[in-house]
């Protein structure tokens, strides 16, 4: 499986902090917003990445991240200079999905609970059709809504409903098999001229060949686009941190613990950042690593 990380956009809802630098480079704790939807990618064991973002913020997101080499991975990076739906997505990197199945995640949303690394390898692994991740929430008519049956069968699909059927709000990650390209390069702009993700989903579901995963109670899913949302995760995640004494998508110790880098290179990258905590916090998971 492949991945993509779709992080373009203007940011307007966080303006005047989102004129001159990506949202997805704003800090979340004591590490970049990036660093969330980058390490969810790891975690489902995906190693090569395609970042999609504005010409702008290139060079930055370039220098933060580089080719991927260090922890593991194959990064690379293509441009979306103006909003054209998520599902552009898959059209701008239908190259680098290749005959293989594509995860996509948003560079804004932040996904953490118990046991994700086992809901996440449970389901990227043969794919067949999409699979969708739900979350309840109160105010579902703000989002790309799912409805279920009894039986947790996936049986409509709305964008913003003024009445929605449930409370499962399709979050920002998104498991597909390999037509999921063709479907996105046929596709008809809605009337605001974008590609909508839901319009693909639709698709699949009509054949039914769509699902939903409810993630449940005890998960938090944050989409960290507004201003309030930015302050609200990071008071989760700081206060995870400092009570648990563990980082939250810490992308170098992930990379360790999947294999991806040994404890030798752990330590290396934790050495370039040794004035920070967060430098002496994964120097730190290097040396238990290794015993």
């Amino acid at each position: 499986m492949k991945g993509i990380i779709l992080a373009g956009g203007s940011g307007t809802r966080l303006h005047p902090i989102t004129v001159s630098v990506s949202k997805q480079l704003l800090p979340v704790g004591d590490k970049p917003m990036i660093y969330y939807p980058l390490s969810v990618l790891m975690l489902a064991d995906i190693r090569e990445i395609l970042l999609i973002c504005t010409e702008r913020d290139l060079e930055q997101f370039r220098r933060l991240l580089g080719d991927g080499s260090q922890l593991g991975l194959r990064i690379d990076y293509a441009v979306q200079n103006r909003p054209a739906g998520l599902a552009d997505a898959f059209v701008i990197g239908a190259d680098h999905v290749g005959d293989d199945d594509v995860a996509l995640v948003l560079g804004d949303n932040i996904f953490h609970g118990h046991h994700f690394y086992d809901l996440l390898q449970s389901n990227v692994h043969d794919v067949q059709g999409c699979v969708l991740f739900g979350y309840p929430v109160e105010d579902p008519e703000r989002y790309g809504v799912g409805e279920t049956d009894a039986s947790g069968q996936l049986v409509s699909l709305e964008e913003k409903p003024l009445r929605p059927r449930s409370d499962l709000a399709i979050t920002g990650l998104y498991l597909y098999d390999n037509e999921v390209v063709d479907i996105a390069k046929n596709l008809r702009p809605s009337p605001r001229g974008e590609l909508e993700i839901t319009d693909v989903n639709r698709n699949y579901l009509a054949r039914g060949r769509a699902r939903l995963v409810d993630l449940g109670r005890g998960f938090a899913w944050l989409d960290a686009g507004t201003p309030e949302s930015l302050l609200q995760a990071t008071q989760y995640v700081r206060t995870l941190e400092e009570r648990q004494g563990v980082r939250i998508a810490c992308v170098e110790e992930v990379a360790l613990r999947m294999g991806f880098i040994d404890a030798d290179m752990c330590h290396r990258l934790g050495e370039q950042m040794s004035q920070s905590g967060y430098g002496r916090y994964v120097m730190a998971v290097a040396r238990e690593f290794s015993g």
